[in-house]
């Protein structure tokens, strides 16, 4: 019963994606005059890389996910950081769902070959299993990757800061403070903020709104409230030396709020395999006294 039951759910499911990929739905009247009456969107400051096979094999599955509304807004910020296309990672998805699927199958025909058999239900169970694993692998692997570029970037911005107020206290303007600043760093972090000011100057438009798109990009409220910091001293003439020297205090005394509290998570999951053992140990005395109560009865 359970076997023709999930037989039946995989053609179903089957079936239904073949159908969105040749006749996908067309979009609302509301969702076209959207389009046509929305201004276009500033080009984005990331920058993806398309590579991989699995993005090439996969393919074909992009537009059905895309029609099942996939990716979420929050993994489409989590791709934009880490340089992935959105087509890029729902063609890895569907290539590795479709290679969990099928090798239960190739393992049975192999166990076939040499005369071993494990039954009819194995490569049925076992291949929904892998291919939902397989389906949600890239997802976990890009909200980790997101996560440990945001606290890299977050503990850079903190830096960027610190140069940037001491370049304003010998006198600079904010354009070349910020330009400055972000010249002297290194790394993923300080890469995407220059670009960021380069693609202001390129675009002439303002260093605090291409600082803001940045953050918006990645998902750092950080970088906005600096962006917002910038822009009062370049419109208002608001003195802001203070104000960022406080931003990169409270910036730095955050940083070290996260870092003693995963200290402390990972020392409380050091104690999980000493109980562990200890709990074992009192059941390998246990047992013997245990046993000889039991026959005794």
């Amino acid at each position: 019963m359970m076997t023709a039951l999930a037989l039946g759910i995989g053609s179903g499911i089957g079936l239904w994606a073949l159908i969105v990929w040749a006749f996908p739905p067309r979009p609302s009247l509301g969702v076209i005059l959207a389009r046509a009456t929305t201004p276009p969107a500033p080009p984005p400051i990331l920058v993806t890389e398309d590579t991989g096979w699995a993005a090439k094999l996969g393919r074909p599955a992009v537009a059905p996910l895309r029609a099942l509304g996939l990716p979420g807004e929050r993994l489409g910020r989590d791709l934009a950081v880490i340089g992935r296309p959105v087509a890029t990672h729902l063609a890895e998805k569907a290539t590795l769902a479709l290679a969990g699927l099928l090798l239960p199958v190739l393992l049975q025909l192999l166990l076939t070959l040499v005369g071993l058999s494990v039954g009819f239900e194995f490569p049925i169970i076992a291949g929904l299993v892998l291919a939902a694993a397989g389906f949600v692998l890239p997802d976990l692997q890009a909200r980790s990757e997101a996560a440990k570029l945001r606290t890299g970037f977050r503990h850079a911005l903190s830096s960027f800061l610190d140069l940037v107020w001491i370049t304003l206290a010998g006198g600079a303007g904010v354009d070349s403070a910020l330009h400055d600043s972000a010249a002297i760093g290194r790394g993923w972090a300080f890469a995407q903020i220059q670009r960021a000011l380069d693609t202001a100057r390129l675009t002439r438009t303002t260093p605090w709104a291409t600082l803001r798109q940045l953050g918006e990009e990645l998902d750092v409220t950080e970088l906005a409230e600096l962006a917002a910091s910038v822009s009062l001293a370049g419109t208002e003439g608001a003195k802001v030396r203070a104000s960022l020297a406080a931003k990169a205090t409270a910036l730095r005394t955050h940083q070290l709020t996260e870092a003693e509290a995963d200290a402390q998570s990972a020392t409380e999951r050091m104690s999980l395999p000493v109980m562990a053992l200890f709990l074992g140990f009192l059941a390998f005395i246990g047992y013997p006294a245990l046993t000889q109560v039991l026959n005794g009865l």
